[in-house]
């Protein structure tokens, strides 16, 4: 499914109808970039949209002093997405947020405000930015019952010219063509 670009506040009211969507998760990541949520009944969905969701940030690592903790969380309408998976609840939907203050202000620990002032900074200075995600992951080998053990697969890193993988030779089935 294609993510429709410069969607309004009225396009995600009906997502949320038309998917029955029960919960929405409010996203945003800490200074760390570990993904944090805010889980919130369908029925706050538009106090939802108008940034009006407060959190407490001196409960999350590196944002403010308890003096300071309120924060908001103002969602991207164009990151809503129904999630592909149904909880015993309901259908969930999640937007991904950006963190601000009581005074209506970016806050300077929320990463994506960070990222959006340099990306700004670097357009007016003629540089354009391009980013894409890097997919990982990791083979694990098995025990006697097939269930993965937490044992490297391999002892190479980055850069290393010969593999250096504990390779098993592969049979060939006696269907194989290779066997013919």
């Amino acid at each position: 499914m294609c993510r429709q670009l410069g969607k309004t506040r009225s396009d995600v009211l009906s997502l949320v109808e038309e998917h029955q969507v029960r919960f929405i998760d409010l996203q945003f990541t800490d200074v760390l970039g570990v993904l944090k949520s805010v889980s919130l009944p369908v029925s706050q969905i538009e106090q939802a949209l108008d940034g009006k969701i407060m959190f407490e940030g001196s409960s999350i690592e590196g944002f403010t002093r308890i003096q300071e903790s309120d924060m908001y969380l103002r969602p991207d309408y164009d990151t809503f997405s129904v999630l592909p998976w149904l909880t015993k609840d309901g259908t969930v939907a999640r937007l991904i947020c950006d963190v601000y203050t009581p005074q209506g202000m970016p806050f300077a620990g929320c990463p994506r405000s960070v990222l959006k002032k340099v990306a700004a900074g670097a357009q007016q200075q003629g540089f354009e930015l391009l980013a894409g995600p890097e997919q990982e992951f990791f083979l694990l080998e098995t025990d006697a019952k097939g269930r993965p053990v937490l044992a490297q697969h391999d002892a190479g890193g980055y850069f290393d010219l010969a593999p250096i993988v504990s390779v098993k030779p592969a049979v060939p089935s006696s269907s194989s063509p290779l066997m013919r």
